[in-house]
């Protein structure tokens, strides 16, 4: 985030305001974002004025989509549903562009969504979007996205009670009648089809100090945007994965020579929580995501490395994508475990 400069004046001022309340939620937003532009904290700001770091956060997302909308030639009774306050709302469209956010928003106003139903509508809608060609009988509107989610859903109940309730939502979201047809045949149609499932990730733990074979370049930790990588001299050895840190912005570590690593056309590697993960079970700890920027194609078998919003994300895809496709998931790396570190650097207490 740039520096704005501010007076400590205009500073206190923006804090009073805040305080206050003045305006609506759109305003405390702007404001919010113009003092941490400023260099203010998010901690200072609550301190001041009651507005706690995730409200803020929430805010100020919310009050870009809002100006999206407006760019996009929302409505002033679309706009005065936002307002209303609405912020949660648009809170969850942030994943979505300028366009589809705007198109969202009047959906949500038509149909007057609960936050649920928003968070899971933005998500259906993305991931609509990202389908190289559109299923049978739906189109790309976003209320078809939504029906399109319930269809799938309730094709996998065979509790009849279950299955009538996910029709019953796929028809108040349906947009076009093609969509609603190919909702109401389930009505008829009661054969069971199986969701598949994601593939497991593929994860691997270093056990030998002779594992370590191949030195892959770090771009940086999830959330991350993409960046060039740079070389830089000076080599500095840091645990627990014995990454080679350099001068500069360029990070290596050294990973085991496992044939799925030196196989790998352009290994990169990147910081994750493993509770961020997909499909990783049991307590968060700090993991090394490899991807191999090489390998572009879609398969229904691998995880892939994309753009999620603004930051860089791994996803599984059913079907392929529209989006580009960045690189292959190749492993998720744990740390080495280890019970005791003083016997590493004291070779007279191993056993014989």
């Amino acid at each position: 985030m740039n520096q704005e400069l501010l007076s400590e004046t205009e500073i206190q001022e923006l804090m009073r305001s805040l305080l206050h309340k003045e305006g609506n939620w759109v305003d405390w937003g702007k404001t919010c974002q113009q003092l941490q532009k400023a260099g203010v904290s998010q901690q200072t700001i609550f301190e001041a004025t009651g507005f706690q770091a995730n409200q803020q956060t929430v805010i100020i997302v919310a009050a870009q989509v809002y100006e999206n909308i407006i760019k996009e030639g929302g409505s002033e009774e679309l706009l005065a549903y936002c307002r209303g306050p609405r912020s949660d709302i648009l809170y969850e469209l942030r994943i979505l562009n300028q366009q589809q956010r705007a198109i969202l928003a009047q959906l949500a106003f038509e149909k007057k969504i609960d936050l649920d139903e928003a968070r899971e509508l933005a998500r259906a809608y993305q991931e609509l979007s990202r389908l190289s060609q559109l299923p049978n009988g739906f189109s790309a509107h976003p209320g078809d996205a939504m029906a399109y989610r319930y269809w799938k859903l309730a094709r996998q109940k065979r509790d009849l009670g279950d299955r009538a309730r996910l029709i019953a939502k796929g028809l108040k979201f349906a947009h076009s009648p093609e969509a609603r047809t190919q909702i109401e045949q389930l009505l008829s149609d009661f054969t069971v089809v199986s969701a598949k499932s994601a593939p497991l990730v593929p994860v691997y733990r270093l056990e030998k100090e002779e594992d370590l074979g191949r030195i892959v370049p770090i771009i940086g930790t999830f959330p991350l945007n993409r960046q060039a990588l740079a070389n830089v001299p000076n080599l500095v050895l840091e645990e627990p994965f014995r990454n080679v840190k350099m001068n500069g912005e360029a990070n290596l570590v050294m990973l085991p020579g496992w044939q799925v690593v030196l196989k790998a056309q352009k290994p990169v590697a990147i910081f994750a929580q493993s509770a961020d993960l997909p499909k990783l079970a049991g307590k968060s700890e700090l993991v090394l995501v490899v991807v191999d920027l090489q390998i572009q194609e879609w398969n229904e078998k691998s995880y892939f490395l994309v753009e999620d919003g603004e930051n860089l994300a791994l996803r599984w895809f059913e079907n392929e994508p529209t989006n580009p496709i960045f690189g292959q998931l190749l492993l998720v790396l744990r740390p080495k475990k280890i019970l005791d570190e003083n016997n590493l650097l004291e070779p007279w207490q191993m056993d014989d």
